[in-house]
């Protein structure tokens, strides 16, 4: 129909401006209070949170001032004489004790990164190739069940397995055979301690790989199975690309770790064996600390552990970024 005459008069009507591309992000940011404010409940949920890690974090650590001092409890902090740099100046001048510490901190983080901290990767594949739920959960939960054990019914149950007279032993001497010496024996007691770790907490530590495999679409595998891809060739084009991030990221935060190697798993276990094989720097710093007095030796070696697990944090995470992964957090 045309135009009445009306229409015809009638001003055009412009046309509303629209607002440009990434108009949204040139928007002016909120305050901080006004922020705060509109996340207050979100706010005093964190707040107990935030407060117990303050206080059983954050506080504790102006007491790494003893490091530089003679510290005598009787004294206290503040009337204990400075020293500088003198504790740190024992520990690295070749003190044998330190050194043994060392070195077999530096054996259990070997042990542990080659064979602990694959082994929920292993486990989580395997039970991610479960077809059955129902077994799949079974599973979980008769693998999780030892990750809430006290390290000391763990020893325990080692003890009563593997000891002189334990399951083992009774059963090789009841068929004529040698008996086994391997609670005790400084010379498997690494490993030892490596399976108590796996047996414990590599059930738990799936968790993880778990929720990261169930993200995965499963008609990636349908159309790979489609190409003629089998099961290796999936969990390796597929599976472990999902994994990655995950891994990189776990792998970096217990490079921060790596020098605390298990004081309660060690101590409870360290009189079978001697100081000799078990003294790791955590129970360094127990057994010249709080029991030999040596409060300022103590401190500097958990300091100087401290200052190295933040270092290899930080240069893991740069290599992260450089092979184009997020880390833990952005550069």
């Amino acid at each position: 129909m045309p135009p009445s005459t009306a229409e015809r008069l009638a001003p055009p009507v412009e046309a509303a401006p629209s607002e440009p591309v990434g108009a949204a992000h040139r928007r002016p940011r909120l305050p901080w209070w006004r922020r705060l404010s509109r996340d207050r409940m979100l706010v005093l949920f964190a707040l107990p949170g935030m407060l117990a890690v303050l206080l059983f974090q954050y506080v504790p650590l102006l007491g790494n001032v003893i490091a530089f001092k003679a510290y005598q409890p009787f004294l206290g902090i503040g009337e204990s004489p400075w020293v500088g740099l003198e504790n740190f100046r024992i520990i690295f001048n070749g003190d044998p004790a330190f050194l043994a510490a060392l070195r077999n901190t530096l054996i259990l983080t070997g042990l542990q990164a080659l064979l602990v901290f694959p082994a929920p990767i292993v486990l989580a594949l395997l039970l991610n190739s479960l077809f059955s739920d129902r077994i799949k959960r079974l599973v979980q939960n008769v693998l999780y069940l030892p990750h809430f054990l006290s390290w000391v019914i763990v020893v325990a149950v080692f003890q009563q397995m593997l000891g002189g007279s334990g399951l083992l032993n009774n059963f090789l001497r009841t068929h004529d055979m040698a008996a086994l010496e391997i609670i005790g024996n400084p010379d498997v007691f690494h490993l030892l301690l490596t399976a108590q770790i796996i047996w414990k907490d590599t059930g738990w530590a799936t968790i993880i790989f778990l929720a990261a495999l169930s993200t995965v679409d499963p008609q990636l595998y349908e159309a790979a199975a489609v190409d003629g891809a089998g099961r290796l060739r999936q969990m390796w084009h597929i599976t472990l690309p999902a994994l990655k991030g995950v891994i990189i990221l776990l792998f970096i935060l217990r490079l921060g770790d790596s020098l605390s190697v298990g004081f309660e798993q060690i101590i409870l276990q360290q009189a079978a064996v001697g100081r000799g094989v078990s003294e790791v720097l955590d129970t360094y710093v127990y057994n010249n600390g709080i029991v030999g007095g040596q409060w300022g030796v103590s401190a500097a070696v958990g300091l100087v552990k401290g200052v190295v697990g933040v270092i290899l944090v930080l240069g893991a995470n740069k290599v992260a970024h450089i092979f184009g992964e997020q880390g833990v957090y952005k550069s």
